[in-house]
């Protein structure tokens, strides 16, 4: 491709809505514009990297065993409601009316569609296991979308669903798209971990993994240990609860005043109390019911471990108000003693010997609380987050955090659509049988940020070889001078025969724009051809590095096209 023809036009000044390098660097490269809100027109730069990104994940999916299909953007409002997701998933949903007045919404995810495929098409075990999957446009209507097409609305999207006729098919379904993840995301040149998860709206009754490129500007937080294979989103990370130990006998409790302590801090500061040591109750709203989370002064609550242990749909915050009516006091003074309601207890909680809590009245608290003697609970569990410096759940290392962009994510769904939508088969003794499922995405587009910000520097991108727009940048000092410019062509020709796309910067441009150029838009190798191509040599630059070479025209040839071949 001849620069003069392509339409890109890269941006000297940083653009003011973009918050991360990826974002800045999209945009002023040329690649992405924006057209409203989270919605991204991609130019042909950033268009030739997104289909090198989907090219690899079709291989790894065709190599998976996986078949290709396209599902409709647009899905029946029916469908959503029969499954129990209408409700559920929220104003992310965008629904609306066509003009006879049928709701509908425009996908953000495709379980429905390919569940409902299903269940028309298959009948008998024999036509089991398959996996289907898709790349096309998802919408979900974000209430913040931020950093470029790492957090979009409109995205580009590999789902894949799996179906089969057993959980063991599903654990060999689930492990062939797990491997096929790490295949791709090792192409695209990332760094990244698999790490628990826990599965959110798309829900399941089995494991779930994420995918996460490992990034400063990443969303997620993630905990692994340095000295085993553990790894878990905060939302799912589990730490070592210490065993308890034996202590001398405990005086009884001993109620003692508290007044203006509202927070945990309050009672450290005013009161020289050690967080660890306090006991600390927050009252919810569970599906409506009041539930009271006990957990230590020093950890905080985590909403989707204790969702999922009261398995319920709905957990909010109880108000003060609402405290006070169930408890007679406000915040800062609710213990677990004495309470008319569920009390789901921390597993960390349950090891303290002892403890500080509240009286459940104004400005009161005890001391030599022991749990299981002075309070009892109704549940048990891991209900708090984890965090970086805990001790992991396996093999006792302290935990170190990272942050990470969710690039991939699996599910074992098992029944849970099957079910709903009554997607069964005949079994070998002609049985009725549910299908056990499994989901598979990759943000494809969400790769292309996730690329950018792993690989970048102060003066632009540095693609990765396998996914880079071009391969190569010929870029003729000046194109005035009929060497530089007969060299520059007779490159840009040789290479392309030999299979090596190359971008000719054939602009008369000043040599600083098209250096300037060169870096921001990335690509692996420049070829410089300068005042030396008189002597018949070139200059090689090596985006990542910097390294310049300096060869003969044929050698350089053969050098870029071995290191294209063999990255």
């Amino acid at each position: 491709m001849r620069q003069s023809h392509f339409f890109v036009q890269t941006l000297r000044e940083v653009p003011a809505e973009a918050e991360v390098p990826s974002h800045r660097l999209m945009l002023r490269a040329g690649m992405i514009r924006q057209v409203v809100s989270g919605v991204y027109t991609y130019l042909p730069l950033g268009y030739r990297v997104l289909r090198k990104i989907e090219a690899i994940v079709r291989e790894e999916m065709d190599r998976a065993g996986a078949q290709e299909l396209l599902l409709p953007a647009v899905q029946p409002a029916s469908l959503w409601q029969e499954s129990g997701r209408w409700e559920d998933y929220g104003k992310e949903l965008l629904r609306f009316e066509d003009r006879h007045e049928r709701l509908l919404v425009l996908g953000p995810t495709h379980e429905e569609v390919i569940t409902d495929l299903v269940r028309n098409e298959v009948r008998s075990y024999r036509q089991l296991p398959v996996t289907l999957y898709q790349i096309q446009t998802k919408f979900r209507d974000e209430v913040r979308p931020r950093f470029g097409v790492m957090r979009a609305r409109e995205f580009i999207m590999k789902d894949a669903y799996s179906f089969d006729v057993d959980w063991e098919g599903l654990d060999r379904s689930y492990q062939a798209m797990y491997r096929a993840y790490e295949r791709v995301f090792r192409r695209c040149g990332l760094e990244f971990r698999a790490v628990q998860a826990d599965p959110g709206a798309i829900g399941g009754e089995g494991g779930s993994h994420e995918f996460m490129v490992l990034s400063e500007v990443g969303e997620d937080s993630i905990l692994v240990c340095p000295h085993c294979e553990y790894a878990a989103n905060v939302e799912r990370a589990e730490a070592r609860v210490p065993a308890p130990q034996a202590a001398a006998r405990v005086p009884e409790k001993d109620r003692f005043l508290t007044p203006g302590a509202k927070t945990i801090e309050d009672l450290r500061i005013q009161y020289g109390l050690e967080p660890e040591m306090i006991i600390k109750v927050l009252i919810y709203r569970a599906d409506g019911r009041p539930v009271a989370a006990v957990v230590r002064g020093d950890h905080e609550v985590n909403e989707i471990k204790l969702r999922r242990l009261l398995g319920v749909r709905q957990l909010e915050l109880a108000d003060e108000q609402a405290v006070r009516a169930l408890t007679g006091t406000g915040f800062g003074s609710v213990g677990p003693m004495d309470l008319g309601i569920e009390r789901v207890v921390d597993d960390a909680v349950a090891a303290m010997p002892e403890g500080i809590a509240g009286g459940n009245e104004p400005d009161v608290h005890y001391r030599h609380v022991v749990p299981g003697r002075d309070f009892q609970w109704e549940k048990q569990g891991d209900i708090r987050t984890a965090r970086a410096g805990d001790l992991c759940v396996r093999c006792g290392t302290a935990l170190e955090e990272y942050r990470g962009i969710e690039v991939g994510h699996v599910f074992k769904l098992g029944t849970k659509y099957s079910e709903a939508l009554s997607a069964s088969f005949l079994d070998e003794q002609g049985i009725q049988r549910t299908v056990i499922m499994g989901c598979y995405g990759i943000g494809v587009s969400r790769l292309v940020a996730a690329a950018v910000e792993q690989h970048h520097d102060d003066k632009g991108i540095i693609w990765p070889m396998a996914i880079a727009p071009f391969h190569v940048h010929i870029l003729p000092v000046s194109v005035k001078d009929s060497g530089q410019r007969n060299t520059a062509e007779a490159l840009y020709d040789r290479l392309t025969e030999a299979g090596v796309e190359a971008l000719l910067d054939d602009r008369d441009e000043r040599p600083g724009v098209k250096f300037n150029d060169a870096d921001l838009m990335g690509m692996p190798i420049q070829v410089i051809v300068g005042k030396r191509v008189a002597d018949g040599m070139v200059e090689i630059k090596w985006r990542r590095t910097g390294d310049v070479e300096l060869l003969p025209v044929e050698d350089a040839i053969g050098r870029v096209t071995a290191a294209v071949r063999n990255p």
